[in-house]
């Protein structure tokens, strides 16, 4: 009988497998996706099966219907964000620029537009000083997306000034994620709630929602929006961990940007389909998306990507840019684990004579991030590439220069999890000021850096395995 059992249960498993495999195949992932996870499943069918369980589903079909009403319902209430928008004449008509925005546009993420202002904000407390008087001087509504939010002292200060806020009658709308802010109590919500502000979970997660299938699908987006005037977009997160004040030398090295005019359009567009996804509910007012006035200042395309479509818009912007710098590319970023196409540009880039330069940590807050990081390192030295780690402390800014014309900030890594598996937000700065102030800042952080030499002996077998397996999994982090 135990025998009849073993021999079933080994049959149902093997039935599993094989339907997985097809689910995967038809998804049409990426090859080396497809074979790491088949791999997994195979040689570590308990573990494999609790991993895929957790991280390997991708599908989204009601979800995408969501947004997709979510989407023409906003487009609807706004003509600046209309997908029949041409970019504007007086935006620069040949060059790297223009090839970017075209792209951009025509994987439906609107066109460039002049900025009223754009304020770099490069200290994590330098941004909550910025984001805080905005919500200070807010009068109709605030809107806030964030992947992590602490309940620590920076995350109650500003907790307390949205409670203030609602109190006095603004809106208050606040979307946390539910894996980023775990943290984050129902107590520690409750005063903001007691007086009218509205929050929500995006992709909550737990056995009795039977939504373990959705821990990969994440905002990642740190967005701010304050009477559809003001936004912030970038890196930082709401945490003592980013502030010099509360962490001192420990404090996380970050990026953010303060966006006045037309372009927060966008990042009001992307809040409202997040907050539309969450909630199945979203408010259409004309406050959202006040008219502006025609303005000289920086242009800016705001960016995102997500899993609910596949359009890969971030993927492409990296791709891109980097293929298409003639002098310089200078990257930043937390966790730098390229996939091939991204591999090949920059090992491309720097073999036809482009300076190309690396800024990634230490040591970041994930040790099998990098280890695989380290897996990539001499075939990109080999090639040119100058890779530079930071730290301590940890570097998190996410940051793409080219040839110091253009300029990129926002919340994507340079990895899978990022490009493919969580929704994500980009600010492109078409202007050589700004870009010249973000490679000068670079610079800057390369003083707390060191060069990444080839190890002139052989590393051990232990570190070379290590890392091997590392890159084998790249495709599932």
């Amino acid at each position: 009988m135990a025998d009849h059992l073993i021999a079933l249960f080994s049959l149902a498993w093997l039935l599993w497998i094989a339907l997985v495999a097809v689910g995967l195949i038809l998804e049409r992932r990426s090859p080396a996706a497809t074979l790491a996870w088949l791999l997994a499943l195979l040689f570590m069918p308990y573990f494999g099966f609790l991993v895929y369980l957790l991280f390997g589903p991708r599908r989204l079909r009601r979800r995408r219907r969501r947004y997709g009403r979510a989407r023409e319902r906003l487009i609807q209430s706004t003509r600046d964000l209309r997908p029949d928008q041409a970019i504007p004449p007086h935006f620069p008509d040949a060059g790297l620029e223009r090839q970017l925005a075209l792209l951009l546009e025509r994987v439906g993420q609107g066109t460039p537009a002049p900025a009223a202002g754009v304020t770099l904000l490069e200290t994590g407390d330098a941004c909550f000083d910025a984001i805080e008087a905005a919500v200070a001087a807010a009068r109709h509504h605030i809107h806030l997306e964030y992947y992590m939010w602490t309940p620590d002292r920076i995350g109650a200060r500003l907790r307390d000034r949205l409670v203030d806020k609602a109190r006095s009658g603004v809106q208050v709308r606040l979307l946390l994620d539910a894996i980023g802010s775990d943290r984050v109590s129902r107590r520690f919500l409750q005063p903001l709630r007691d007086v009218g502000g509205q929050v929500d979970w995006f992709n909550p997660i737990g056995p009795r929602r039977l939504r373990l299938r959705y821990v990969n699908f994440r905002t990642h987006r740190k967005i701010v929006v304050c009477d559809g005037q003001v936004g912030f977009t970038g890196g930082v997160n709401i945490s003592d961990a980013h502030s010099d004040a509360h962490s001192g030398p420990n404090a996380w090295r970050d990026i953010h940007l303060r966006i006045e005019g037309k372009p927060v359009h966008r990042l009001q567009f992307i809040f409202l389909e997040d907050w539309y996804f969450a909630t199945d509910r979203a408010p259409f007012e004309p406050e959202f998306f006040p008219r502006f006035a025609e303005t000289a200042g920086p242009w800016l395309q705001v960016v995102e990507s997500g899993p609910d479509n596949d359009r890969r818009a971030i993927a492409k912007l990296y791709f891109a840019a980097i293929a298409g710098a003639q002098r310089q590319i200078l990257l930043a970023t937390p966790y730098f684990v390229p996939n091939e196409a991204l591999t090949a540009a920059l090992v491309t880039a720097a073999l036809r004579g482009v300076e190309v330069r690396v800024l990634a940590p230490r040591q970041s807050d994930s040790r099998l991030v990098s280890a695989a990081a380290r897996s990539y390192y001499d075939e990109l030295v080999g090639a040119g590439v100058t890779i530079h780690e930071y730290g301590p402390p940890m570097l998190h800014a996410k940051l793409l220069v080219a040839d110091e014309r253009i300029a990129a900030v926002g919340s994507a890594n340079f990895d899978n999890r990022s490009l493919t598996l969580n929704f994500e937000t980009m600010a492109v700065l078409y202007d050589a000021g700004l870009a010249g102030q973000l490679a000068h800042g670079f610079a800057a952080d390369l003083r707390h850096a060191s060069r990444y030499v080839k190890p002139g002996r052989r590393a051990t077998l232990g570190q070379r395995l290590g890392e091997s397996i590392a890159r084998l999994l790249s495709p599932l982090l």
